[in-house]
């Protein structure tokens, strides 16, 4: 029998505040996130504005010594995922640590340390780099450390499926919970590639803006739109399942009734151009939950301010929900915080759970120029009240993976 799965605790670091709950409020209230980027110098280099995430203090959950072994994306992981535990009130001495999961992914890891251990071998030898390169790079140290932190000892993954990633893990997360493998799975992305080769990697492929305005750099759905601007950031939630959080008295803060998965197998980096990939997993998503399409209220879309991608998400919205498609409200929090890759879908999917809570859609902020291929209503600008029960968030990444989730609103 399949058991429903509910949100406990989230937890966030991103460009708009270091915690759920300032990243919430910046969403709502339409704040930019995006700024000059200084973790690179840019002097010479076609992009100049980065959604970076600011006065991080990585002592607040690390020693010194453990700040120094672990890489920027796993400190981000670790910081969220304790503010999410913090905030689920699990007390693990009560708690069979075997049935406690983690699903923390990231679309690319360690990337700083790539860059910081290649420039120190090339100066004294390869053989003389830090023995913890290898374990602070990996991908899936995330998740680990995670693990380690909070004494979780049940399955430790991490779902690598580039700007689907966060998504990805919630998804997985939620199946392990809802077949029964687990009673607490915390899930979620963390990324930090605003790096001399990861500003250079977008750039060189033409997939970043190089707007040097960050109230126009980052503008889904609009027609004079470039490129995303890149971000960076963790997000994660505490899931359990609902038997679990009710029997020891966790306030709810959401359910996830639904996910979608699927590949357009087409190509590296572009999505289908009619959108069908995207929309055959929306579909999956909306009957995965038992729902009708006219059920869902709003959308969280990937929206990621690329001329192609907003293009064939639009395309796909229509196939999925019909003449249902002009009622729908969509919007993309990556115009506040820019695009943050593997960690994008888990902290969509915390805006879209309080969209739920607050009866509010967030906005698309820096919105101007109506473009007639992306005719959705987009909420531009400014959150407005919408009642809804149940709402989409959808993140698609290179190498056509698409995932999307559905939240349900908590019953009083």
């Amino acid at each position: 029998m399949r058991k429903r799965v509910v949100i406990t605790g989230m937890g966030a670091i991103s460009p708009l505040g270091n915690n759920a709950a300032d990243t919430v409020e910046g969403a709502f209230a339409g704040k930019c996130g995006i700024a000059p980027i200084t973790l690179v110098d840019t002097t010479d280099r076609k992009v100049k504005v980065a959604a970076e995430v600011k006065d991080f203090d990585p002592l607040t959950v690390f020693t010194k010594m453990e700040k120094r072994r672990t890489a920027r994306f796993s400190q981000f992981a670790v910081a969220a995922a304790v503010e999410a535990f913090d905030q689920s009130g699990l007390d693990m001495e009560k708690e069979d640590a075997s049935r406690c999961g983690v699903c923390i992914s990231s679309g690319i890891g360690g990337l700083k340390t790539i860059e910081t251990e290649y420039e120190k071998g090339k100066r004294r030898g390869f053989d003389s780099i830090s023995p913890l390169f290898i374990p602070m790079i990996i991908a899936n140290m995330a998740s680990g450390l995670t693990a380690i932190r909070l004494g979780f000892k049940g399955s430790a993954q991490c779902i690598v499926t580039a700007c689907a990633s966060g998504t990805d893990a919630i998804g997985q997360a939620f199946r392990t919970l809802r077949d029964g493998y687990a009673d607490v799975m915390i899930a979620g992305g963390t990324e930090a590639s605003i790096t001399d080769l990861g500003v250079g990697g977008f750039t060189s492929m033409m997939a970043v803006t190089t707007t040097d305005d960050p109230e126009r750099a980052s503008i889904p759905f609009d027609k004079e739109r470039g490129g995303f601007v890149m971000g960076e950031g963790a997000g994660v939630l505490m899931m359990e399942t609902y038997e679990h959080a009710v029997a020891r008295g966790a306030k709810v803060l959401g359910e996830i009734v639904g996910y979608g998965v699927g590949c357009d197998a087409h190509h590296m980096t572009a999505p289908l151009e009619d959108g069908s990939g995207a929309a055959k997993t929306m579909e999956d998503a909306i009957a995965d939950a038992g729902l009708e399409p006219a059920d869902i209220k709003y959308i969280n879309a990937h929206g990621t301010g690329t001329p192609m991608n907003d293009r064939c998400e639009t395309a796909a919205v229509k196939t999925t929900f019909g003449d249902h498609a002009k009622d729908l409200v969509i919007s993309s929090t990556k115009s506040m915080i820019g695009h943050t890759l593997g960690a994008s879908g888990a902290l969509e999917a915390i805006v879209t759970v309080e969209a739920l809570n607050r009866q509010i859609a967030p906005p698309t902020i820096g919105y101007k120029v109506p473009d007639p291929d992306c005719d959705l209503d987009v909420c531009p600008n400014e959150a407005r009240a919408l009642e809804m029960q149940y709402a989409m968030s959808n993140s698609f990444g290179f190498g056509g993976h698409n995932g999307s989730l559905v939240f349900k609103k908590v019953e009083e």
